[in-house]
């Protein structure tokens, strides 16, 4: 090959190396995906306890929610649902509710639409991050016109939570 490619392709090759010295030095050792992979993506881990106290949580989490209904979260936790927290699909059981005795809590807003559903269920396939292992539809042909809690029980996931 003549100079003319030679000199491009090493101006970009030693850009790419200067680009990746100057990230050893400038990106934090903490930043990264760390153990819980592709359910936050990217933060820096020692940032954590500033966002406490920046972010106020909306999510009180599976415990708060087994205060009232041990019952419905007893029985999830027999079901492949068990690993999604009580909020992906009741909503965010925030301050405003939990600060209210529990016989005068306003109720979560359920989405039972066919959208909310396919937040997790519509045919993906992503092997290295777990989504493949959710059993997936094809919207477009299964029951196209009606909303999923229409036929399956969202507690009782399985063949057997078919209505």
């Amino acid at each position: 090959m003549k100079n003319h490619v030679f000199r491009p392709l090493f101006v970009v090759i030693g850009l790419v190396v200067i680009v990746l010295i100057i990230r050893v030095f400038y990106v934090p050792k903490d930043f990264g995906v760390h153990e819980r992979g592709y359910m936050y993506g990217w933060y820096r881990e020692g940032n954590i306890e500033e966002w406490k106290t920046q972010v106020k949580v909306k999510y009180q989490g599976k415990e708060y929610c087994s205060g009232c209904h041990a019952d419905k979260v007893q029985a999830i936790d027999k079901t492949p649902h068990a690993i999604i927290q009580c909020e992906n699909c009741h909503g965010p059981a925030n301050d405003a509710i939990a600060d209210h005795p529990s016989e005068q809590r306003p109720k979560l807003i359920i989405d039972k639409t066919r959208a909310h559903c396919l937040r997790c269920h519509a045919k993906l396939h992503y092997p290295s991050s777990g989504r493949a292992q959710i059993r997936g539809i094809d919207p477009d042909k299964h029951n196209p016109d009606i909303e999923c809690v229409m036929c399956h029980n969202p507690h009782k996931p399985s063949l057997e939570g078919l209505k």
